[in-house]
């Protein structure tokens, strides 16, 4: 018996609920059902291939959706009730039922009848009829619940109960890598032999009568790589098919997935490759400074000098690969200028062929129409370098018959980037660089690999490993994207994109001119030396002291402007950038309330146009780590003289 029920809060403080029950009123399913079928809920069942009437307890027709007008009486408007149902039917000697106004070669039917008055075996009922190709008679599953089927997005396969395939739309088909033109037998022979036993077992499990339905994680055979939800339901009323089958297709989406992981991983590393060079590069400038200093007290030919310029020289070999880290994680100095790039290519054409040997052919192909880029053209020197010398190893490496190395400058409109169709390459007016070999290429499990820092394919002692990080840092800093593309045993090509410059951004970011050296190095005057990194603050101190300075120092902000604030005169304050709790600039603007026009030279291991952007302050001078004492005399007597890069 149907109940209605209402629901209240009571009690005192609000903590009880009051029900309160009555019989519910009668529902008339008899007039819901007229009202529906005759209506747009009619329409709906009929899109849906269902065809519906309800049928009095006399076996006359009261109402029909119209799909079942138009088959049994040849016109959707057609007056239908009142009339016998059984004589719109007919029947063959096999029983299959049909439309009589079709004939025998009318689609056979399938009849459900759903009794609407209980306890009555010749009430009202609601008579359901399907096409028996949409119910899964004869050819199992197809006709319409295959059109059905395949215009869902989803991937839907049905199976026998012995888990045959009997249909696979083509979402399924896509998701599972099957070839075009073929059909697996069983869903099994799509999952690697791991996992064929699972599959196999959960398919007859649900055949045989397990209700809902269940997800398993499958490794496909086409990818075994990428693990994959596959959904098993159990089927009914569907002929043959005892099985529903779904398998999303989620290439796309692990694609997606790979490069944010791939782009996170680069971030990370980058970040830890810049942090450890700016440490590194503290580091060194100690020994640099320290051995700038035991060479003066030595002269050519003392026992000691070769051993003392042998640390200084294997000191600045290690600087330059914290150059090479710094320009991966994107921390390094550049100069930019607006340039063309044939013309970078014209300046580095005679040291490439030099590069390559005579076994290697150079080609050189430029397009029309370049637009100007914004870049540093010692870095792109040095891009070309990389990939040239890496291009060469690769053919040397193929046989040692050398082979040829295309190097093409080409235009790309913002169209052409929208035809890429690419989701890493923003829409806008692109010069691109390309460099082709006919080398050994790269097998595709290390394509995703080559530009981390480290990684390399060489022997042992034949490469650092660097060579395609720095490269791909000095494209990414210059704001450009790079992209590798290989047929193993054919060749590798990578393609560089530079964004072309836009001539009113000139005044925003001027270029950094280099600054001039003074002749003389020595000097006078009161110098504030600002540095938290004991060792790079002794051996600065140092060095300043005998060049003729007073060095006063503080090992972190707080202690500088105290200094300040006594009764000695400032005349340069040199601070590092990056501080504990107070940073360089943050100081430098409390220095210039007291002191408004004090030069200003920071030291850093930090890229000087990226500090420049950040550090709104005027008359600063900037000193990459690791210096030299004569680089830090001469930054120091050109802040004083205010010869400074502006």
């Amino acid at each position: 018996r149907a109940l209605e029920a209402d629901l209240e809060r009571g009690g005192l403080a609000g903590d009880c609920l009051i029900w309160r029950f009555r019989a519910a009123g009668g529902t008339d399913m008899i007039a819901q059902s007229l009202a529906a079928l005759s209506g747009d809920w009619g329409d709906r069942l009929g899109e849906a291939g269902v065809m519906a009437a309800l049928i009095g307890g006399e076996g006359r027709i009261r109402v029909a959706n119209r799909p079942l007008v138009m088959r049994a009486t040849g016109r959707a408007e057609a007056p239908i009730s009142g009339r016998d149902f059984v004589t719109l039917l007919t029947s063959d000697s096999h029983g299959n039922v049909r439309f009589a106004q079709e004939g025998l070669l009318g689609t056979p039917l399938r009849l459900l009848q759903i009794p609407l008055e209980t306890g009555r075996d010749d009430g009202v009922r609601l008579i359901i009829l399907l096409d028996e190709d949409v119910a899964g008679g004869g050819a199992g599953a197809d006709g319409t619940l295959q059109t059905l089927l395949s215009m869902l997005p989803l991937g839907l396969a049905l199976a026998d109960r012995d888990g045959r395939f009997l249909y696979l739309n083509k979402a399924f088909a896509r998701a599972a890598g099957v070839p075009a033109g073929s059909t697996p037998v069983y869903p099994g022979d799509l999952v690697i032999r791991e996992d064929k036993a699972a599959v196999a077992e959960a398919v007859r499990r649900y055949a045989a009568g397990q209700g809902a339905s269940g997800d398993m994680a499958v490794r496909l055979r086409e990818r075994p790589d990428e693990p994959v939800a596959l959904t098993i339901a159990g089927a009914r009323g569907l002929g043959e098919a005892a099985v529903l089958l779904s398998l999303k297709d989620n290439s796309e989406e692990s694609r997606l997935k790979r490069e944010v992981a791939q782009a996170t991983k680069m971030q990370a590393v980058g970040q830890l490759a810049g942090g450890v060079a700016h440490d590194f590069n503290n580091i060194l400038t100690a020994i640099i400074g320290h051995c700038d200093l035991m060479l003066m007290r030595h002269t050519p030919g003392d026992s000691d000098y070769d051993d003392i310029q042998q640390i200084r020289i294997n000191s600045n070999r290690a600087a330059g690969l914290t150059r090479q880290l710094l320009a991966f994680s994107r921390q390094q100095t550049l100069r930019p200028q607006v340039l063309q790039l044939p013309d970078v290519v014209s300046e580095v054409t005679n040291l490439l062929q030099r590069l390559l040997g005579e076994t290697v052919t150079l080609v050189i192909k430029h397009g029309r129409g370049l637009g100007a880029v914004r870049a540093d053209p010692g870095q792109l020197e040095q891009v070309l370098v990389n990939l040239a010398v890496n291009a060469r190893d690769a053919m040397e490496a193929k046989g040692g018959k050398g082979g040829t190395l295309t190097l093409q400058t080409y235009a790309v409109s913002a169209a052409d980037v929208r035809k890429l169709g690419s989701d890493v390459l923003p829409v806008a007016d692109y010069t691109a660089m390309s460099l082709t070999d006919t080398g050994t290429g790269i097998p595709p499990e290390l394509i995703a690999k080559i530009f981390e820092p480290f990684f390399t394919t060489k022997e042992v002692g034949k490469g650092t490993g660097l060579g395609l990080s720095t490269v791909y840092g000095i494209v990414k800093q210059s704001n450009g994207f790079i992209f590798a593309d290989s047929k193993p045993g054919k060749g590798t090509s990578f393609v560089i994109y530079l964004p072309v410059h836009a001539a009113a951004e000139t005044k925003a970011i001027e270029a950094v001119k280099p600054a001039e050296k003074p002749a003389e190095l020595w000097g006078s005057g009161t110098i504030l030396l600002v540095e938290d990194e004991d060792m790079v603050r002794a051996v600065a101190e140092r060095a300043l002291t005998r060049h003729g300075y007073t060095v006063l120092t503080a090992a972190q902000g707080e202690e500088a402007l105290e200094i300040l604030g006594g009764e000695q005169a400032i005349d340069l304050l040199i601070s590092d950038v990056v501080m504990p709790t107070m940073d360089g600039p943050t100081l430098v603007r409390q220095a210039r309330k007291l002191y408004p026009d004090l030069p200003i030279l920071f030291m850093s291991g930090y890229a000087e146009e990226q500090l420049r952007r950040s550090i709104d302050l005027d008359h600063v001078s900037f000193l990459p780590k690791p210096f030299s004492v004569k680089q830090l005399a001469e930054a120091t007597r050109a802040a004083l003289e205010g010869i400074h890069a502006k």
